[in-house]
């Protein structure tokens, strides 16, 4: 559980005076993925901000870790799954987040995340953040949910499990410098 809690940490604190070190590096730009899914559904996405990347959070509570799946890549442009509709996502470079979990209840239809299609995602304020600039939801579509995540350049990520949660970290550069309290 400490790791776990350790893990989900999400913000330095604004006054942190920055001082230099080493990021871990290695995690590459190019789409991951994991095959499973859940029917569990989808109840909140949450942004971060560490010394070494920005972070994304997505919330699916009660799910286990081998039942979590996702596909995280960058695109060009973001179309809605279903209809095809182009998302506008800010920034100069945009990651494709696909959670395989609903973002509603598939037995009653309900709605689990109040987002709606093509909007900013409920909650998040990006301001202070180093990568992020904006954050999309493009909808849910036969069990999945799909995310768009602007960011200021194609930046390397990476995409971590826990049990309830899908994780998409974003690094704030190539060369591993961070900047930490």
């Amino acid at each position: 559980m400490l790791a776990t809690t350790a893990l989900l940490a999400t913000a330095l604190p604004a006054d942190a005076a920055p001082t230099a070190t080493a990021c871990p590096t290695g995690w590459g730009s190019q789409a991951k993925t994991h095959t499973a899914s859940t029917p569990t559904p989808v109840t909140n996405v949450r942004t971060g901000r560490h010394a070494c990347y920005d972070r994304m959070v997505v919330d699916i509570p009660g799910a286990a870790k081998g039942k979590l799946g996702y596909s995280v890549r960058y695109v060009d442009h973001l179309y809605q799954d279903g209809s095809g509709r182009l998302i506008p996502v800010g920034g100069k470079a945009v990651l494709e987040v696909r959670v395989t979990a609903p973002s509603y209840d598939p037995e009653t239809g309900k709605s689990t995340y109040p987002a709606r299609a093509g909007r900013p995602l409920p909650g998040v304020d990006l301001k202070g953040y180093r990568t992020f600039r904006d954050t999309r939801f493009a909808g849910s579509f036969e069990g999945d949910t799909q995310l768009g995540l602007g960011v200021r350049s194609r930046l390397p990520f990476r995409v971590l499990r826990v049990p309830g949660h899908v994780i998409v970290d974003v690094a704030h550069n190539w060369s591993g410098a961070r900047v930490t309290p």
